[in-house]
């Protein structure tokens, strides 16, 4: 997600699912399930159970709206908000998605309110944040979280080889610079979140299924393919 002046997603928009999709193909997963996989891990995160209609939901550098309908079904009745600076990504979302609010970002800051969400989540947006505007982007998350709120920050794992294999053939990852949790959890403090941590995520591919129940035990262990790193406002 570069600057806004820069969409540089309105260029794949059209073609995202069908870039995606060969992108991920390795894995043996179609790319709903890791979009499945970043909502159903806020899911648990929070265990919020059947209390989830008074819920302001943020999903900052949305894209086409692939999250939306894991958060719709995570979190009924919901008050979702997507935020991304491609136009066209935008409209393809409004169109899939006409009950959700969809705002472009035309500037430097989040177009919502001060404190006007509870959770607020980015999937594998930040390596496309030029990194020297990254604070700036976890401050305005921190803006519109209310006290107590909580984010989630999804990234690609730049310790796991075949990970960075992928982002280096992906053609909508040609500007990605990975973050090492290191920075991540300096950004989340530097904005002034507390309780800042990382869990590592997505180890097994689909031949070895069988297996991912154990991933819950693996968080610590740097090998990945991805990690969560999150916090409270």
């Amino acid at each position: 997600m570069p600057a806004p002046d820069e969409p540089h997603f309105d260029g794949h928009a059209d073609h995202y699912r069908e870039l995606h999709r060969d992108s991920v193909r390795g894995s043996g997963e179609e790319p709903d399930y890791f979009a499945a996989y970043k909502i159903d891990w806020i899911a648990r995160a929070l265990a919020v159970g059947g209390a989830t209609a008074s819920l302001r939901i943020l999903d900052f550098g949305c894209g086409i709206g692939n999250s939306i309908p894991h958060l719709q079904r995570n979190f009924t009745g919901a008050r979702i908000t997507g935020v991304d600076v491609s136009g066209r990504s935008i409209e393809i979302a409004r169109e899939a998605h006409p009950g959700v609010r969809f705002d472009m970002i035309e500037g430097d800051s989040i177009p919502l309110p001060d404190a006007s969400v509870d959770v607020a989540f980015a999937a594998c947006v930040y390596h496309h944040l030029v990194p020297s505007e990254r604070a700036r982007w976890t401050a305005e998350l921190r803006r519109v979280l209310r006290p107590g709120g909580r984010l989630f920050i999804f990234e690609h794992n730049p310790l796991n080889p075949l990970t960075r294999r992928v982002v280096r053939d992906c053609p909508f990852d040609d500007d990605a610079v990975l973050l090492p949790r290191r920075e991540s959890l300096q950004l989340l403090r530097g904005a002034g979140f507390a309780d800042a941590g990382v869990d590592y995520i997505v180890f097994f591919p689909a031949p070895l299924a069988v297996l991912r129940p154990l991933e819950t035990w693996l968080a610590a262990v740097p090998l990945g393919a991805q990690y969560v790193a999150h916090a409270v406002a």
